[in-house]
């Protein structure tokens, strides 16, 4: 068991801390959903066209069946949002280099651009956030976050994976 700093209160696993914690994670996603959202809307896309978007202009030339690991969704939800993408000039589809199988996936020049809209809130919201909290804060952050995130993502599979080892 880890040793308690000096100072560190324990108590701050009692059940409404713990609820506390849980409804500052809702807040929390509300608003910073909610600039996207409506932006998303306007474009008749949802949270789902937003993941897509994001996790492949973070990962060019990712594979179809390494988003669908990200996401953790179905073939069938994800071939819906991804094919509205690729229809409306978001996404580009490739196949692989050495496996003509593979579909590799990377954003459009009107898809960089939507996902910059569609961050610039939230990356905002974060950079404010971290300027108030400090550095250890952030890291303690980081690792609470890290901590809530499934323990069974495939190694080397997702960026959480990397994000683990420099624990």
């Amino acid at each position: 068991m880890a040793e308690m700093k000096p100072g560190v209160n324990p108590l701050f696993l009692r059940e409404e801390e713990l609820r506390q914690g849980m409804e500052l994670l809702f807040y929390a996603y509300r608003d910073f959903t909610a600039g996207p959202d409506a932006m998303l809307s306007r474009l008749g896309f949802g949270r789902a066209h937003h993941r897509v978007i994001y996790f492949v202009g973070r990962n060019p030339q990712i594979t179809v069946t390494d988003l669908l690991a990200i996401l953790r969704i179905t073939k069938q939800s994800l071939s819906r949002v991804l094919g509205e993408l690729l229809r409306q000039g978001y996404v580009m589809q490739r196949p692989g280099v050495r496996d003509r199988r593979q579909r590799l996936l990377e954003l459009t020049d009107k898809g960089v651009e939507l996902e910059r809209l569609l961050s610039e809130d939230q990356r905002q919201r974060i950079a404010r956030a971290y300027r108030k909290a400090g550095a250890e804060a952030v890291e303690g952050f980081r690792k609470v976050m890290l901590g809530i995130i499934d323990q069974d993502e495939p190694p080397g599979r997702t960026p959480a994976a990397t994000w683990r080892d420099n624990d």
